[in-house]
């Protein structure tokens, strides 16, 4: 990489994939070097069975770098099932065919652990659950998107995002951000 030392500590492994290809980027913690693209397939898809050789390929364990996905990769790279899963979440034991708490129950059980054969995970975890980050860009649109939809409709902070988007009647704001589908009708 040109460089007289290397830390690992100081990069992180971002892995993308699309229909198309697959990408592999080291990107440095401070942005102070270059991206180092480091893997591109136009031949891998996104399924557990092939991202499972991007580690094996690129020595994962000797460098153990943070790995940034977005999460449909976080989903394979802890083996966890994909589509539409009871226990979606790789922290917690969010119940996704609870309809009627989705946005009435705040806290739910950590998951505790991610064993194969056990709610939703049906292959062996490929990085530790520790070593993996969001993007950030992906993290400020999901969760700003679910934290509106959280907020209490009649509260202060609901009222300022009405203000601050006035283009938007507090009805239609209401029905984009709040309201279930199910309950609209």
């Amino acid at each position: 990489m040109g460089l007289s030392q290397y830390n690992p500590n100081e990069w992180r492994l971002f892995i993308d994939s699309s229909k198309r290809s697959l990408k592999c980027v080291l990107l440095h913690n401070g942005n102070k070097f270059a991206c180092v693209p480091i893997g591109h397939s136009v031949i891998l898809k996104e399924h557990y069975a092939t991202v499972k050789m991007v580690p094996q390929k690129l020595c994962y364990d000797e460098h153990n770098w943070i790995t940034c996905v977005d999460l449909k990769m976080v989903n394979i790279l802890l083996g966890q099932q994909s589509g539409y899963a009871k226990y979606p979440c790789f922290l917690c034991l969010w119940d996704s065919r609870a309809d009627e708490v989705h946005w009435e129950k705040k806290n739910w059980p950590v998951r505790q652990k991610i064993a194969v054969e056990e709610k939703n995970i049906i292959n062996e975890l490929l990085v530790s659950r520790d070593r993996i980050i969001l993007p950030p860009l992906h993290i400020k649109l999901g969760l700003m998107k679910q934290f509106v939809k959280a907020l209490n409709k009649d509260g202060t902070c609901f009222n300022y995002l009405s203000s601050v988007y006035r283009g938007l009647s507090i009805k239609n704001l209401r029905q984009e951000f709040l309201m279930d589908h199910k309950s609209e009708n």
